[in-house]
């Protein structure tokens, strides 16, 4: 088909929406492009990702398999990443504008650590191109305007609540990237504190993460729990949120390390000196003081710490263990795990299989990544494999 005969509607206003739209614009300018927005504003999450800084996407200098960063969708943008890669996407925003800068954790942010930078990006590009916007239209049954377009992209984002007409059935939304609630007053006396290398995981299964972890008013946050909320999406889906969790808040695997660690701390101090005092793995004095508190050891001499009270520190050190009450929303950003099923979409165009010119992109599929900028590069990722495949 002619260019110049092709119209496109894309459904949702936001990072993949707007993405899509101006790569079909780049790749072939002719094309005639329409976002259409049920809100009254367009990218509403990235205003107030990354903290209102927008953590576009990640070096991915860390991640050794894509599993890692991608609980659901590793092996389909594996192969997108190979038209799109992240360095793609870094190299897409500085070319328009938006100078980024990498954080020692790897995180991708705009240099002036503000979101109006992509955002401003966006618009002005939208501009240019001649983008038609559309605002407070909601799309229930986007096969409808097959009659009046050539394409439809899918991009609306989080499924959770939609009342999208598809083809084939949703792969069943539940939230992903989440905090958790945790009743513990004495725990949430600590509030503020943060562990840097800690190891999360879920009893009884295979499910862990690691990273820092932050005490809260409520429970626990940080990367390590929004990655353990993302890779246990739905298994806490299924429990209903309530389920134990265990702690190491030393991050060595090593039990036995961390007995000799322990013993060789103790040796070079007085017997009469206090274990409050030692505060191993520079754990914070009021977090190591509440887990003595927790199994009784508070307050003992060193001196005083045998084998089996050494062994109950080693055991609370590496496998401390709590009880989720409930999940919390991690601000105000919501990552949905579930949508549109892999197995129902070209893997090269994202296609739908059972309706030609249907495309999909950005977090309607059933992709999903722990915080870092991941979701984000999937935004940009799939949304240029959908208009790389309208505009062939």
């Amino acid at each position: 088909m002619n260019y110049a005969l092709k119209k496109v509607a894309v459904i949702g206003g936001g990072a993949a929406g707007f993405f899509c739209a101006i790569r079909l614009k780049e790749l072939a300018p002719a094309t005639e492009v329409t976002i259409f927005e049920q809100q009254h504003k367009v990218l509403a999450k990235v205003a107030i990702s990354g903290g209102g800084r927008c953590n576009c996407t990640n070096s991915f200098a860390a991640i050794r398999d894509l599993t890692q960063a991608y609980p659901r969708g590793a092996t389909l943008l594996k192969r997108l990443f190979k038209q799109f890669s992240p360095q793609d996407a870094y190299t897409w925003f500085e070319d328009h504008g938006v100078p980024l800068v990498v954080q020692p954790d790897e995180c991708v942010f705009p240099k002036a650590q503000d979101s109006q930078a992509i955002i401003d990006c966006f618009m002005q590009q939208a501009r240019r191109h001649k983008i038609n916007i559309v605002y407070g239209r909601r799309i229930d049954d986007p096969i409808s305007l097959l009659n009046d377009f050539t394409d439809v992209a899918v991009t609306v984002g989080g499924m959770q609540h939609s009342q999208l007409q598809l083809p084939t059935p949703l792969s069943t939304p539940v939230p992903s990237l989440f905090t958790f609630n945790i009743h513990d007053d004495a725990l949430h006396q600590l509030m503020g504190i943060v562990t840097e290398t800690t190891i999360t995981s879920i009893p009884g299964t295979k499910l862990k993460a690691d990273g820092p972890l932050l005490i809260t008013h409520w429970g626990m946050s940080g990367p390590s729990i929004l990655k353990l909320s993302s890779y246990a999406a739905r298994y806490l889906a299924e429990q209903n949120y309530q389920a134990p969790l265990s702690v190491n808040w030393t991050g060595e695997t090593n039990a036995e390390k961390v007995r000799e660690t322990l013993v060789e701390i103790m040796e070079n101090q007085s017997d009469k000196r206090l274990i409050d005092n030692i505060h191993p793995y520079d754990l914070n004095a009021r977090l190591w003081q509440y887990l003595l508190h927790k199994i009784q050891l508070d307050g003992k001499r060193i001196g005083d710490i045998g084998k089996k009270a050494l062994n109950r520190i080693v055991e609370t050190l590496t496998n401390d263990q709590y009880r989720i009450a409930s999940r919390c929303h991690y601000k105000d950003e919501f990552v949905t795990c579930g949508g549109v099923p892999l197995d129902t979409i070209n893997k090269h165009t994202l296609e739908s299989l059972t309706t030609p010119h249907l495309y999909f992109a950005g977090e309607v599929l059933d992709i999903d990544g722990i915080t870092g900028g991941f979701n984000f590069q999937a935004a940009w990722t799939t949304a240029d494999a959908v208009a790389r495949a309208i505009t062939k």
